[in-house]
């Protein structure tokens, strides 16, 4: 029996890991759950899980939450200390780390800190402060386990293989809602458009991040610590069937590749029995003869200029990554609340990332504040300045 915490469980990550735990009742037991304000499905998530602990974003949805379950006896607690005590829940083995953005970021640290595997999905947490994470991994003998589709491909591509064997590897990206659509017509973007993505159901956040092609630079980010590989070791091919979610190169010229149908379930579930595996009976098997043909694109980066962005921020190194991270939560946060247009996301980015003066990622303090700097930097220029976002870039 594998106990597992999860933070972000209201989330799709957090939903999809509960389905296969409540599948698999005999192999796993849920002892903490952390979530934001969606009161209806924590309470029915809680009702069912019982777990010891529930973090939640505020005291309003503390309130309702105990009002709704009036019979729960754990405990209920609010904002970070909330996804803290959730994180580090004594009895918990692995912890599902789901939450999005920068949030994630101190209570997966702690989870690592206090000798749990980290289950990652939020991938900003490793973006910002990938060198302090790894660090705490390996001073507390714990793993960190990819459950991104594409880093998850990678982590079963590499199994039974040498490190020093690997020549490269290939992250696959859909391309998102416009990939074949001209450079000049992203000005008329809407949201609506932009969270209309070809394959995969996710939170507005992340399906914005995969339509400017920003998901897959905070990926690249990612790969580079997750599997200790220079920028150079690491490129991107827009797959827009969305079958082949990665691929590792090997020094021999072989090339393996994880294939599979378009569903979150089978990466969570990957992680949750490792090393073994569970048997997904319920799913389709992958029908290549009745698929399409599978392409594979270059991508461009003159029409998704946030993947080069990524690549810049990783070269640069130091705080330049929790930088371009703020700076883009800011800016999708800003389209999606129809303050700017969609072109302005990269172009919002580029700015910031020009005028930070890079430091030395020794500290999360110094994180942090690079982190402050980009966002409040993000806020003004949309507040005050917005119609001069136009002509960057």
């Amino acid at each position: 029996m594998k106990r597992i915490a999860v933070l972000g469980s209201t989330g799709s990550i957090g939903v999809t890991t509960l389905d296969l735990v409540a599948k698999f009742r005999d192999r796993f037991e849920v002892t903490a759950l952390a979530a934001g304000k969606n009161v209806e499905r924590l309470a029915q998530q809680v009702k069912t899980f019982e777990p010891h602990i529930v973090g939640v974003g505020d005291g309003e949805t503390r309130d309702e939450l105990r009002r709704r379950l009036p019979d729960y006896r754990g405990d209920v607690v609010v904002g970070r200390e909330g996804l803290e005590a959730v994180a580090t829940e004594p009895t918990a083995e692995l912890v599902v780390a789901g939450l999005v953005g920068a949030l994630g970021l101190m209570p997966t640290l702690r989870a690592l800190a206090a000798g749990k595997d980290v289950a990652l999905a939020n991938k900003e947490a490793l973006v910002v402060a990938g060198e302090l994470m790894t660090s705490a991994a390996r001073a507390a003998g714990v793993r960190l386990l990819p459950l991104d589709s594409e880093h998850n491909a990678i982590f079963q591509a590499l199994r039974g293989h040498e490190r020093e064997d690997v020549r490269r590897i290939v992250l696959t990206a859909s391309g998102g809602p416009f990939l074949r659509r001209p450079l000049a017509d992203l000005e008329r973007v809407t949201r609506a458009e932009a969270l209309k993505h070809p394959t995969w159901k996710m939170g507005d956040k992340i399906t914005v991040d995969s339509a400017t092609l920003m998901n897959k630079g905070l990926e690249v980010i990612e790969a580079h610590w997750l599997f200790d590989l220079p920028p150079d070791q690491i490129d991107v091919l827009i797959h827009p069937q969305s079958i082949v979610h990665s691929m590792v190169e090997y020094i021999d010229g072989s090339v393996i590749a994880q294939m599979g149908i378009p569903d979150m379930t089978i990466p969570i579930s990957y992680i949750l029995a490792y090393p073994r595996r569970l048997p997904l009976d319920y799913l389709p098997s992958l029908d290549l003869p009745a698929g399409a043909a599978l392409e594979f694109l270059e991508p461009d980066t003159t029409k998704f200029r946030c993947l080069a962005l990524a690549y810049r921020a990783l070269r640069a190194g130091g705080t330049t990554p929790a930088v371009l991270n703020a700076a883009n939560e800011v800016a999708v946060a800003a389209f999606l609340g129809e303050r700017i247009g969609f072109v302005r996301i990269a172009d919002l980015i580029e700015r910031i990332v020009d005028e930070h003066e890079m430091s030395a990622a020794t500290d999360l303090e110094t994180l942090l504040e690079a982190d402050r700097w980009a966002r409040e930097r993000a806020r003004r220029y949309i507040e005050s300045d917005p119609p001069r976002l136009s002509a960057i870039g």
